[in-house]
């Protein structure tokens, strides 16, 4: 299957290049509503694989280890389940949760959503000295970084702007650093790692003074202050990064922090003045009951990383989450694009090495080490009759390495060319 095909005027600068190309699309999605509960479908005609199935019986009561294990295939070509073992006992996901916040923002954000920030001046300016105010209109954009408070440093030095009497004002959707969910490990939450608007407006003030202060503005920390962007402000720069950028390492690299950035832009985009977590984790359980219809009431979800280890899906819920992606062209070009191919890169590069697998799944990883091993491998799989499957296999209580064994081997299974077979 081939890869499927979304007072004064300053001038405006746009920062596009400096670590990711921007792409200059509007806001928002066609389907920023939850679905209503799907019509019955007619039988395609399409037949499954009789030999797949059976193998995929023998695959699932073969003596393994102990520990949870949970199984399910679904042929997306012929519209039909394949196999299924233990497919709604609720197992811990690890990082395959990634599925469920990158398709539910897909759902809800659009596809061509859009993460903004934007440097803006208000006031009067005469011989380099403006007096009014500096504003720093912050987004979510995990990828921002001082990189590009330097350059819209530039801008502003390039604007004739020599010194500031007045405010910085930082228009900011996240004052307060990034923290950690209840049930992460310490180590888990590095905020190095996340970009600079994730680490609060005390650093974000002090990087944007540093970076003016480079250009030769004269500007001090104490003119620093939260509050929002004034009316008439004029734009010197802005930097716009796609919702693809977040996906895509969220997915293919299983990055944490751009999987809380998501949880953290949905939250934000749902209700500006609440828990940015708190709301996001609300929508993913809504979008998992209202638009996947999940009822499993056993199903958990604490993150939007699968950092914490209370947090349960199911094997069949991640089949019909991918099942839901698959349906939308336009999310299931992203899947299709930004998970993980075997062999190939990303996260199932090495798990999934081999000729018999290279480049024949595309596939989202999810493993933790402690307090046991937890271990979930999830994605798309080209069959040898042509058919395109959707596949997850979960495992727990066992070694991480013992359920890489499994996992393999059943991407054995799903891609094994029997001679003869239908």
């Amino acid at each position: 299957m081939k890869s499927s095909p979304r007072s004064f005027r300053f001038p405006l600068i746009i920062l596009s290049s400096l670590l990711a190309v921007a792409a200059l699309v509007g806001c928002g999605g066609k389907d920023t509503k939850d679905a209503v509960a799907p019509a019955k479908k007619a039988d395609t005609g399409i037949p499954v694989d009789a030999n797949l199935k059976q193998r995929l019986d023998e695959f699932a009561h073969k003596p393994r280890v102990a520990g949870r294990f949970g199984l399910c295939v679904y042929d997306l070509t012929a519209d039909k389940p394949v196999y299924a073992f233990q497919e709604n006992d609720p197992i811990p996901s690890a990082s395959c949760m990634k599925l469920l916040s990158g398709v539910a923002g897909y759902h809800l954000l659009g596809t061509h959503y859009n993460y903004e920030t934007s440097l803006f001046i208000k006031g009067r300016m005469a011989d380099g000295l403006l007096r009014g105010s500096v504003i720093l209109k912050g987004s979510a954009d995990p990828n921002f970084t001082p990189d590009d408070l330097k350059f819209m440093a530039r801008m502003l030095r390039k604007n004739g702007v020599k010194e500031l009497d007045g405010n910085v004002i930082l228009d900011l959707l996240l004052n307060e650093p990034v923290q950690a969910e209840a049930h992460w490990y310490p180590w888990d939450l590095e905020r190095s790692k996340y970009g600079l608007l994730y680490q609060g407006s005390t650093r974000i003030g002090n990087a944007l003074v540093a970076a003016c202060k480079a250009q030769g503005i004269k500007v001090k920390s104490d003119q620093v202050v939260t509050g929002k962007t004034p009316r008439g402000a004029h734009r010197v720069a802005r930097s716009i990064r796609t919702i693809d950028h977040v996906v895509e390492r969220m997915w293919k690299n299983s990055s944490n922090t751009r999987a809380t950035a998501m949880l953290y832009t949905i939250g934000q985009h749902l209700n500006a003045n609440d828990s940015a977590q708190k709301v996001g984790v609300a929508y993913l359980n809504k979008f998992l009951k209202q638009t996947i219809h999940e009822n499993n009431p056993k199903i958990v979800v604490h993150d939007g990383c699968g950092l914490c280890r209370y947090n349960r899906l199911s094997a069949q819920s991640l089949v019909d989450i991918l099942r839901y992606g698959y349906a939308d062209k336009a999310i299931f070009n992203r899947l299709w694009k930004h998970l993980s191919v075997a062999g190939v890169d990303g996260t199932a590069c090495r798990l999934l090495s081999g000729p018999e697998l290279r480049g024949k799944l595309r596939v989202k990883t999810g493993t933790l080490s402690h307090p046991y091993g937890i271990s979930t491998l999830a994605g798309y799989c080209e069959a040898p009759n042509g058919h395109l499957l959707a596949f997850a296999i979960m495992d727990s209580e066992m070694s991480v390495l013992d359920a890489h064994v499994l996992q393999r081997n059943l991407c054995k299974v799903l891609v094994k060319e029997v001679k003869g077979a239908k």
